[in-house]
């Protein structure tokens, strides 16, 4: 049974509100509002396992529940029972509690969890008249924010966070979350035409998001999300969703380049793509960054060079960065870097045409685009 309209909120880091609110948009989702670090939107049940498969930009998809002023644990208290939980978590239901406070009169989080898992189980017992909840079926994740004393109350949809594509090993690391290498290249306007290059690949994010959305694959296509799992969501929605996804999937000649100086990371980078289903689409190789040549006079460049956290490192970061922005503009390509160095320009002896403030989880960076007046468009990959 569809129970539209649903009011959803798609959380992401800071800085991409804009790409996701469009995004969304052209999802076709309703009353899309974008706001510090997430974006509302309404839809219906389709509309959220399309928001789940077909992001690229969001952290997770939230159900609301229910938002209200919570100054007090007994306010906190009286709003989460009144919330419909019942309408979603059935009577054997598990309902793990999450959240976080910010500028609130409550501002203890364990608190807090404790007092809203109390008021859901309160809730859930009278709704099923029984006083103790088994929670042995399937998971109902709560997930709460309390800002400025308003406390909004959600169920996660996604489960494993979004930007976790499938294709990286757990233990694999890297130092650039998926969602904001999809949105850098979203920025930069690369639409799977023209040439495209990342000199500092490491474990290949850029470029495989970039392959993606030249290609039009929805980065969850071939994952699964807890909503899936809930019964008042039919499994056709989600199957439904993706055989639509797959059908916006097109092939095409793309040249994009990915290349690091260490030739384990452009290893490890190839074997990312191999996961991703894009190797194909990606020239690898292992080359000095400060020796980048294209026979090319356009293309961009979307890259993430290495910060340097101590001294020495940031030293030589620089150094690198220095050399690097002179092979660059003997190019004449369009570039779209991101560093949290501050005198990123001086290094590459050039003045940004425009300049965005985002987060690389919780490290504040600025992406730097030059040449990209004319030739940046903007919304996003559907």
């Amino acid at each position: 049974m569809d129970k539209a309209p649903l009011e959803l909120c798609a959380s992401c880091l800071f800085g991409l509100e804009g790409p996701l609110g469009n995004e969304l948009r052209h999802m076709g989702m309703e009353a899309v509002e974008p706001e510090n670090g997430r974006v509302r939107f309404r839809t219906d049940l389709s509309g959220l396992a399309r928001a789940n498969i077909r992001s690229r930009f969001a952290e997770r998809i939230l159900l609301k529940l229910g938002e209200f002023p919570a100054r007090s644990f007994d306010e906190l208290f009286e709003g989460v029972r009144a919330l419909p939980f019942e309408d979603w978590i059935p009577r054997d239901g598990a309902f793990p509690v999450e959240g976080w406070s910010v500028s609130s009169a409550l501002h203890s989080v364990p608190d807090c969890q404790r007092i809203i898992k109390k008021a859901a189980a309160s809730r859930l017992g009278a709704r099923y008249a029984v006083e103790w909840l088994p929670e042995t079926g399937e998971e109902y994740r709560v997930r709460f924010t309390i800002l400025k004393d308003i406390c909004c109350v959600y169920l996660d949809t996604s489960g494993v966070a979004l930007h976790k594509r499938g294709w990286r090993p757990a233990h694999n690391a890297a130092p650039l979350r998926e969602t904001l290498a999809a949105a850098l290249v979203d920025i930069a306007g690369y639409r799977g035409r023209g040439e495209f290059a990342d000199p500092f690949c490491g474990s290949g994010t850029i470029a495989i998001e970039a392959a993606l959305a030249a290609k039009g694959r929805a980065p969850g296509v071939n994952r699964r999300f807890a909503a899936e799992k809930w019964a008042d969501i039919p499994a056709a929605f989600w199957r439904d969703e993706r055989e639509a996804a797959r059908a916006r999937e097109y092939n095409g000649s793309y040249r994009i380049y990915a290349s690091d100086i260490d030739p384990r990371a452009v290893r490890l980078a190839r074997e990312n793509a191999e996961r991703a289903g894009v190797a194909g689409l990606i020239e690898f190789s292992a080359a000095d960054a400060r020796r980048f040549a294209r026979p090319t006079e356009d293309g961009v460049i979307v890259t993430n060079p290495p910060y340097g956290e101590r001294l020495g490192e940031k030293r030589e970061a620089q150094e690198l960065l220095r050399d690097f922005g002179a092979a660059w503009r003997a190019t004449g390509w369009r570039l779209a870097l991101i560093t949290s160095d501050a005198e990123a320009e001086a290094l590459l002896c050039a003045r940004a045409d425009k300049r965005r403030k985002l987060y690389n989880g919780m490290i504040k960076c600025d992406l730097y685009m030059f040449g990209m007046k004319s030739k940046t468009k903007r919304g996003s990959v559907g």
